[in-house]
């Protein structure tokens, strides 16, 4: 019988989430996939079509670990190979931080700095030995490429990075990957960029796949090329 594996992806009701779900699911993955209200998720429970028995579609809000902690719960018996905080936010967008109220910066530090490293402690019941973490994270959170542009977001993946070198050092049998997906056509990345969603999700996952079983953290874009810190 050949071997099953299966992605948690957390954040996967549209973009580059759903993406990743597609592709997992073309690849013969079993993929459990949440979404803040799965009733409005109508990307992926059209995946559900031909993949219901492989698709596991459920509820979370990254910034709800109390709701990780039940979803760790009821996934229990299943072991997870890939584990991918996808969700995050650019709620700022371009304005300069002193524009930004502390409640917005607040929200949007929460969730693409703390929630990823947390949410993901909050599930390693379920995660296989050996297993990857992924976190998504951005070329913008570069220090060495910073251009002052996207100020606020800039600097919570930044601050993810670092974090998620804290993960790592606490896991340190695992690979942790901070993945920068490219400039994709999203919500988030506009019109105007140059990579489709499909090309981004199938670099991710053979990215994924080359650093399997090279434990500690690795800074790396959709084609696998590290990226300066």
């Amino acid at each position: 019988m050949a071997e099953t594996h299966t992605a948690l992806l957390l954040g996967a009701s549209r973009g580059l989430g759903l993406g990743l779900a597609r592709e997992y699911l073309a690849r013969g993955w079993h993929v459990v996939a949440t979404a803040r209200d799965p009733r409005r998720a109508e990307g992926l429970r059209a995946l559900e079509n031909g993949n219901g028995a492989r698709l596991r579609i459920e509820t979370l809000d990254v910034t709800d670990l109390g709701a990780a902690r039940a979803l760790a719960a009821r996934l229990a018996g299943t072991k997870i190979d890939v584990l991918f905080v996808v969700a995050g936010q650019l709620g700022s967008g371009n304005a300069p931080i002193h524009a930004v109220s502390a409640e917005d910066a607040a929200r949007e530090f929460v969730t693409n700095a703390w929630a990823p490293p947390s949410v993901a402690e909050a599930l390693t019941p379920v995660v296989a030995p050996h297993a990857s973490y992924v976190f998504m994270t951005s070329q913008l959170g570069s220090l060495a490429n910073a251009t002052g542009a996207t100020e606020l977001y800039s600097a919570s993946k930044a601050a993810l990075n670092m974090l998620g070198i804290g993960f790592s050092k606490r896991h340190p049998e695992h690979p942790v990957l901070l993945m920068h997906p490219g400039w994709v056509k999203t919500d988030m990345g506009g019109e105007n960029a140059p990579l489709d969603v499909e090309t981004s999700a199938r670099g991710m996952i053979d990215t994924i796949d080359k650093f399997r079983g090279r434990n500690g953290v690795h800074y790396v874009d959709y084609r696998g090329q590290g990226l300066p810190w």
